[in-house]
């Protein structure tokens, strides 16, 4: 058996159906297998048998479920969900009341761990009379078969030719049944934890981890103290106690942190080496620029503004995020800059002297929406206005430039192929758009900034081809609304600077925010038809567009924009022009509901998170969120930045649906953060990375998630791929380091 085998050749009978289980889960040679880890290790100790249970008492229980049903009380006609639980000394009726989707869950067969405690009587000499059941246990599937759990499923250490570990390191026959910890894998329908165990105890028995590379270099390892790559495959598949999978997930994490920065440096290192097009800095020119804008820079706008600028007068290209919270003033620094890059003449261009600029450096700026798109056009548009650069607007719907030919304060439309050619020519200096900025049939004549909104909301692919679009690499700005944390940013973000705008605009008030209960919405109620007395307007955010299929018992149950709207139009806000805006809406729909509200048309707008990002409307000043749980922390905060775009007073209530211990916890961080920065850094601690602004998305595994709380370790890696890739950038002598790197390029994709 060698790593790189396919784990068909040594696994011959697998069903179809496991085939594409294993393909699902990213596990397709032997190598993939081992680095399949356990997603958390269950105990068996303190566990009982259903012969030996008591009424009252709190037992775990591991056993197979049996005739799973749902019925309905004689009289209440109340849902119970029911089933079997049955192990070898017998079986005990389990129920859950009023949770009949319980039943829908489980399917006879199915191996499962029960918590919980014991109802009904039982005789005087202990045995139960047949009444007893568990109400409303816990239950989950787990990967511990009921005759398994005295018995380990690994030999002895030496049974296994395991060399160079502690015999204590693996299951061993004999050893008490409340040390031993069974590994529970990310599973797939067809592959279930039991067969991963399994597999892995094969995949061991031949010494086949002996024989993979370690691409941590043996002085890093010695230096954090880390175990070798073989010894951690062991503690981590197979750990008898709960550190050796502690060392091992500790190893696992700082190896997928340390890859991705080599990645990052290697990036980093490249464009270092390239050539950027020179940009004129004429800091009095840009003063004036800045000066003219209808509100005072902060000092936070000023420093990130300066701190690009400096980077504009160096050779190589700029390679900076620019991290501001919602309303902090991103955009104004985005057209400060841009304005210093749409007045540079390139090395070899034409004199000036004409009204319009003709030929000068030219910038892209890459928004995620088509609505947020033609929102910064309209502000570059207002920054511009007194100063004769051209400005383009591209997306799917439609092409604009300004100013006007036949009027200069208003903007034209163009057809696509005039539009084209006009930026080829380079005669649109700025170039605002949408994923249509990065097609290839736009070309810049001499593009030197790429300017790129919402970075998470792109992937990495969409960066390059930007960055690639002209000959030379331009400068690069990344801006982000979302809060990051700052070992997230370190790791994900490890090529660019980080500028912080951590001020806000002077007259900004903090959002009034709070939660209530059902019984309290009256409250924001009032609210809203004080704030449209005052000629103000509102939000309201729903989860679902349209009201959940009544035949669909596991549907999400959640208040809809379309139900929500008609609901506050005809009992709540009679005399209030409502509308709504969601994502199934055409472009030309999206683009008729927000110019209504921006201009005052519309009183109450009912949209989905659609407006997370961006929307920029002074006038509104109040936002209920309904089912507010449903929501990221940091979408929540994106929704309530909403209503901060003023010197108004604003207010937040957040309506959820339901309130356990967790929604409690999180609504009253939304609450009493100071910004946005402090929230992240909550959600991190409280829910890992994992949930942060769709971080599943980003191809990052669930341990280098977790790593991602503990800043140091990011820290040292970062520190330590940056010295290693200094030392020898294209790792030739680190062959092991560049394949995995090259596998976690492959696998972050930050979309």
């Amino acid at each position: 058996m060698n790593p790189d085998d396919l784990v068909d050749k040594h696994f011959p009978r697998l069903r179809p159906e496991q085939k594409r289980a294993l393909h699902k889960l990213g596990i397709r040679t032997v190598r993939d297998l081992l680095y399949h880890v356990p997603a958390r290790y269950e105990s068996s100790g303190d566990v009982g048998t259903i012969a030996g249970v008591a009424a009252g008492a709190d037992v775990t229980l591991y056993g197979t479920v049996r005739k799973p049903d749902i019925r309905k009380t004689w009289k209440s006609r109340r849902p119970i969900a029911e089933a079997w639980l049955e192990d070898a000394s017998g079986k005990i009726k389990m129920m859950w009341f009023s949770q009949p989707y319980i039943a829908k869950s489980l399917h006879d067969g199915m191996v499962v761990k029960v918590s919980g405690r014991v109802a009904g009587t039982t005789r005087p000499d202990g045995v139960p009379s047949g009444k007893v059941y568990l109400a409303n246990p816990e239950i989950e599937k787990t990967a511990i078969e009921p005759g398994d759990i005295h018995n380990s499923l690994f030999a002895r250490p030496q049974d296994l030719n395991v060399k160079h570990l502690n015999p204590d390191s693996l299951f061993v026959k004999g050893v008490a049944a409340d040390k031993t910890l069974y590994p529970v894998y990310p599973e797939s329908q067809g592959i279930s934890s039991l067969w991963l165990m399994h597999a892995v105890r094969k995949v061991f028995e031949t010494n086949v981890h002996e024989q993979i590379p370690d691409p941590i270099p043996g002085d890093i390892l010695a230096r954090y103290n880390l175990p070798s790559l073989s010894a951690a495959l062991v503690f981590i598949h197979a750990p008898q106690k709960q550190s050796d999978a502690d060392a091992a997930r500790k190893r696992f994490a700082f190896e997928e942190v340390f890859a991705l920065q080599i990645v990052m440096q290697q990036r980093r290192n490249a464009l270092l080496r390239e050539e950027a097009l020179p940009v004129s800095v004429d800091r009095a020119a840009l003063a004036d620029f800045v000066a003219s804008f209808p509100f005072p820079a902060t000092n936070a706008q000023t420093r990130a503004i300066d701190a690009i600028v400096s980077d504009f007068e160096k050779t190589h290209p700029m390679l900076r995020l620019l991290e501001g919270d919602v309303g902090s003033g991103k955009t104004a620094v985005a057209a400060a800059t841009a304005y210093l890059v749409a007045t540079s003449l390139p090395p070899k261009g034409p004199l000036r002297g004409e009204r319009r600029i003709a030929g000068t450096l030219q910038v892209a700026y890459l928004c995620p929406t088509e609505i947020l798109a033609k929102q910064h056009f309209s502000t570059f548009v207002s920054y511009f206005r007194d100063h004769p650069i051209p400005i383009g607007l591209i997306t799917g719907s439609e092409c604009r430039v300004f100013p006007s030919k036949v009027r200069y304060e208003e903007s034209a439309k163009l057809s696509k192929a005039t539009f084209r050619k006009r930026v080829a020519d380079g005669l649109i200096p700025i170039v605002i758009g949408t994923h249509a900025l990065i097609e290839k049939s736009l070309s810049f004549k001499y593009f030197a900034y790429a300017i790129i909104d919402e970075q998470h909301r792109f992937g990495t692919m969409h960066r390059q081809k930007l960055a690639t679009k002209g000959a030379i690499a331009p400068h690069l700005l990344s801006m982000t609304a979302t809060p990051i944390p700052r070992t997230l940013a370190l790791t994900l973000y490890g090529d660019l600077d980080l500028t912080l705008l951590d001020e806000m605009p002077a007259g900004r008030k903090v959002v009034l925010t709070e939660v209530l209960g059902p019984k309290e919405r009256e409250r924001a109620y009032e609210r809203v038809r004080a704030e449209l007395a005052a000629g103000h307007q509102a939000y309201v955010i729903c989860p679902r567009i349209d009201e959940p299929d009544p035949a669909k018992e596991l549907a999400l149950q959640a208040k809809s924009v379309k139900a929500e709207a008609a609901r506050l139009k005809t009992s709540v806000f009679p005399g209030a022009t409502i509308d709504i805006l969601h994502s199934k809406m055409t472009p030309s729909e999206k683009e008729d509901v927000m110019s209504r509200f921006e201009n005052g048309g519309i009183n109450i707008l009912v949209a989905t998170s659609v407006v997370e990002v961006g929307v920029n409307v002074p006038n509104a000043t109040v936002i209920l969120i309904e089912g507010a749980e449903r929501f990221g922390l940091a979408q929540l905060h994106q929704l309530r930045g909403r209503v901060i775009r003023s010197t108004h007073q604003s207010y937040c209530f957040a309506l959820p649906e339901s309130f356990g211990e967790t929604t409690r916890e999180r609504m009253k961080a939304f609450v009493n953060a100071k910004n946005g920065f402090e929230l992240a850094e909550y959600d991190l601690a409280l829910r890992g990375a994992g949930e942060l602004a769709g971080g599943r998305q980003w191809g990052v595994s669930d341990i280098a998630m977790e790593a991602l709380k503990n800043i140091k370790l990011v820290e040292a890696a970062r520190t330590e791929a940056a010295n290693l890739v200094a030392a020898d950038p294209d790792l030739h002598r680190h062959p092991a380091l560049l394949r995995r790197a090259r596998t976690a390029d492959t696998e972050m994709h930050l979309e």
